[in-house]
């Protein structure tokens, strides 16, 4: 394991880093510099370290740590290294087994951003924004975390506590995130403040399950916390016609007002909460009529 540290004009200390190769290096790097930043893509991080609004003294760089890259995809489910960037969920096998997440990751950032997040990263961050956490809420994601304690699997709806709170020790790391297959189309709809390289004002994601014969729904940006709607699934479970998949337009309207009654956003300088409800109403009614009349 490399380390190293940045020291200002007078050679005071200022930054200590180090650059495991592996994931027991990273750990063990952890230990050494307690309250160490962990650090991904840095897409979040170095925004805040420009602002001012953090300073770390420590730095545990993960990129060169192999095991946290990759995915594997089984017949029962899918498990995605934390260090997978959204460049690469949204391409390949990744993205045919789930095109909603490849969805959310084309909508994040510029072509270098989505080379350098990665998704253990958008979890760990919990921001009521990250665009990865509605859909993976709604496939009941499990985060997998390794620590000084052993290793532990975290629902995702336990994981996040907060606007950017995490149930995440100090000295753990994020390793993958697991999801269950379903068959069904998916659909991931995103409204914010410009067509491209935009925080989401709000976002939903769609996920219909043909063998189960139910909806599953993510909300992102309109609560502190990536949110389910139990409402809305169970309406759209009665009101879908499953042997010809339609449902009429009463039905898919009332669908998005039962998902808009869900959140509980707030006015900020993106948008207000009233907007932020009335625009959950419509994509996740347009989320669900797509993905209705991709199944026939």
């Amino acid at each position: 394991m490399s380390t190293g540290s940045t020291h200002d004009a007078r050679g005071a200390q200022q930054l200590r880093v180090a650059r495991p190769a592996t994931l027991d290096d990273a750990l063990c790097a952890l230990r050494e510099m307690p309250g160490a930043q962990l650090l991904a893509g840095g897409t979040d991080f170095c925004v805040e370290v420009s602002f001012g609004s953090r300073r770390p003294t420590a730095v545990v760089a993960l990129r060169r740590v192999e095991e946290l890259r990759g995915h594997d995809i089984a017949d029962g489910h899918v498990r995605i290294g934390a260090g997978t960037t959204y460049a690469e969920m949204g391409r390949g096998a990744l993205a045919s087994t789930l095109p909603a997440l490849a969805a959310a990751a084309r909508t994040v950032g510029s072509p270098q951003i989505r080379n350098a997040g990665t998704l253990g990263g958008n979890v760990a961050t919990a921001s009521p924004a990250g665009d990865t956490l509605p859909l993976l809420v709604a496939l009941d994601a499990r985060v997998r975390v390794r620590g000084a304690a052993g290793e532990r699997v975290v629902a995702l709806e336990r994981f996040v506590t907060g606007v950017k709170r995490t149930v995440l020790a100090p000295d753990e790391v994020v390793v993958d995130v697991v999801v269950d297959r379903c068959r069904g189309p998916q659909e991931f709809l995103k409204v914010g403040t410009r067509n491209a390289m935009v925080i989401a004002i709000a976002s939903v994601a769609v996920v219909v399950d043909l063998d189960a014969r139910a909806v599953r729904v993510g909300l992102g940006s309109v609560a502190p916390v990536p949110r389910r709607c139990a409402s809305a699934e169970a309406h759209a479970g009665e009101a879908i016609d499953w042997g010809r998949l339609w449902a009429s337009e009463a039905a898919l309207a009332r669908f998005g007002e039962l998902a808009a009654e869900a959140c509980s956003p707030i006015t900020d300088h993106r948008s207000t909460a009233d907007y932020r409800s009335h625009a959950v109403a419509v994509i996740a009614r347009r989320a669900l009529e797509r993905c209705i009349r991709h199944a026939t």
